[in-house]
């Protein structure tokens, strides 16, 4: 492919993921209460998510991902109920400093990364972007195996720095509260805002 389409994409892709959503509310309330343990898994679901839909869009699955409409209701109600039960593990944690073994036995690795998955495939933003608007930003018909080699590495890279730094920022603000009751009150936030994710995943 040529240099300049992978810019354009990467770009869009940055865009499309950096845009507040059910996968940035989860990675930011998720880092914040346990920290960057586990988020790489829920991470990988979501760039998983991003190369099923490029091969979809690849394959020219429009039309299968409409018929298959009600298969993907159900992956994201699956995510949504996986993102209400986070919400309320966190509402009803013990305001203390989690330790590192804590943090390990919290949540198992690929119930976040099935978590991360559901949220995209059953994101209709997602759908819209590699369905809709990625064929009007690439030709799809005159990309070799090279050229979707090259887009699966971007949708890799580009997805892994935008969530990290929202990983990053979280940690570090999670720091900031030190005192029981600042805990108390981040644990709820973050409830309340997995909470708010999980009902968009569930009505979108």
């Amino acid at each position: 492919m040529h240099l300049f389409d992978l810019i354009v994409f990467a770009a869009a892709l940055a865009l499309a993921a950096a845009s507040p959503g059910p996968s940035v509310i989860a990675v930011i309330a998720r880092t914040l209460v346990r920290g960057r343990e586990g988020s790489a898994p829920l991470v990988a679901g979501i760039v998983l998510g991003d190369m099923v839909w490029l091969t979809a869009a690849a394959l020219g699955l429009a039309a299968l991902a409409v018929a298959l409409g009600s298969l993907f209701v159900l992956v994201r109600l699956t995510a949504a109920a996986y993102l209400a039960y986070l919400a309320w593990k966190l509402w009803t944690a013990p305001a203390h400093t989690i330790q590192a073994a804590e943090i390990r036995e919290s949540d198992s690795a690929p119930g976040l990364f099935l978590t991360g998955l559901g949220m995209t495939l059953g994101n209709p933003k997602a759908m819209a972007f590699y369905l809709a608007l990625l064929p009007s930003i690439i030709d799809l018909n005159q990309i070799s195996a090279l050229g979707f080699a090259e887009l699966y590495a971007v949708i890799a890279v580009v997805l892994t720095l935008v969530f990290a730094s929202y990983v990053t920022l979280a940690h570090k603000a999670r720091h900031l509260a030190g005192s029981t009751r600042g805990i108390r009150l981040i644990n709820r936030a973050c409830g309340t805002a997995m909470a708010g994710a999980a009902v968009l995943v569930a009505t979108k």
